[in-house]
């Protein structure tokens, strides 16, 4: 029996999800210029997944294992002590941008930052652009 997946696209409208879940004014500022962005650099419609990832296109994986899922090829999630950026790709050629990226945390499968002053944003776009390649290559 296979297991459900847990974050899956939906439906929800993505504004009032910002205006709603963040509490910071900041940070919605933050998330609504992420949003407009990562559009832009992706060629897709903002998607919530889950319960608070705002995802942009999507890809289909299977894994040797046999587990399969869909998932955003990028996305962000305004969380409360950080903005996670799922935006980077293993195997792409993301290691080196991320060195010229400014000030962030790795994460298993996201970076975190603090705001979006501490960061380069022509970086983040070509991080952005290289793991949308990079997913779409592998999962085509």
């Amino acid at each position: 029996m296979s297991k459900k997946q847990k974050t899956t696209e939906t439906n929800k409208n993505v504004a009032e999800f910002i205006e709603s879940y963040v509490d910071k004014e900041s940070k919605k500022k933050a998330s609504f210029r992420l949003m407009e962005l990562m559009k832009e650099w992706s060629g897709c419609n903002p998607r919530i997944w889950g319960e608070s990832i705002i995802g942009f296109g999507s890809y289909h994986y299977k894994y040797e294992s046999g587990h399969e899922g869909d998932a955003p090829l990028i996305g962000f999630s305004p969380r409360k002590g950080a903005i996670s950026l799922y935006v980077y790709a293993q195997g792409s050629d993301n290691d080196s941008l991320l060195e010229k990226l400014g000030k962030y945390k790795m994460g298993v499968a996201c970076i975190y930052i603090n705001k979006l002053d501490d960061i380069d944003l022509s970086i983040l776009k070509k991080i952005c652009k290289t793991s949308i390649n990079f997913l779409k290559k592998k999962y085509s």
